[in-house]
């Protein structure tokens, strides 16, 4: 079945043209666009949507609020945030809301395609250039005392390269595991932080606490 998607930006030049480039990829199936966050609140509402590509900046209700009102009305719905790296502010509150990533909308639509898939797969999309800077923005002040939560030192390099952005598979060939471990073990240490998806993992790690 095709990722459903929906595009939600409020310009309508933006939201057509990506609705043509999107409905190139056959794995990717575009829903229907929307001018705000209430309107994609409503859209998800009354419709199957697997992946929001979702604006920051908008009238009426902005990402950062639109992200928070999907996230509560169905935690499944994975949604991916449209910004430059001048958002430092929305973008906190963003992932903190439940936004499995960001992207740069200067972004190339072939990276555009693979960030659907790789969210929709249930992986975190963290540009890999602003770690750093996220890292900054979320004002870590301190390391974070793994010894709290009872975690090995596998355990915690996979914290690490989640909140370094690195999908399941590229976390695997990087702590020599099968990816289907990788899983396993994010599943772990879900439970052992008492956090609800890798999101909340990348956040947990970038705020030192």
């Amino acid at each position: 079945m095709a990722i459903r998607v929906i595009i939600v930006d409020d310009d309508r030049i933006v939201r057509e043209s990506m609705g043509i480039i999107l409905s190139m990829d056959k794995e990717i199936e575009v829903k229907g666009t929307c001018s705000d966050g209430d309107e994609a609140f409503n859209f998800c509402r009354e419709n199957n949507v697997d992946v929001v590509l979702m604006d920051i900046r908008m009238p009426i209700c902005d990402g950062v609020a639109g992200t928070k009102k999907i996230k509560e009305l169905n935690p499944n719905i994975n949604v991916i945030i449209l910004t430059t790296f001048n958002d430092d502010n929305y973008i906190s509150q963003a992932l903190k809301n439940g936004a499995s990533g960001y992207l740069l909308k200067n972004i190339s639509p072939d990276k555009i395609m693979e960030a659907i898939k790789i969210v929709h797969s249930g992986n975190m999309l963290i540009h890999p250039e602003a770690a750093a800077r996220l890292a900054g923005m979320l004002n870590k002040r301190e390391e974070v005392n793994f010894s709290n939560f009872n975690l090995n030192l596998g355990e915690i390099e996979i914290i690490k390269s989640i909140a370094d952005g690195y999908t399941n598979k590229e976390i695997a060939d990087r702590v020599f595991l099968s990816e289907g471990t990788v899983k396993n073990k994010i599943s772990e240490i879900l439970s052992k932080l008492g956090l609800r998806d890798r999101t909340q993992i990348a956040i947990f790690y970038l705020k030192g606490r």
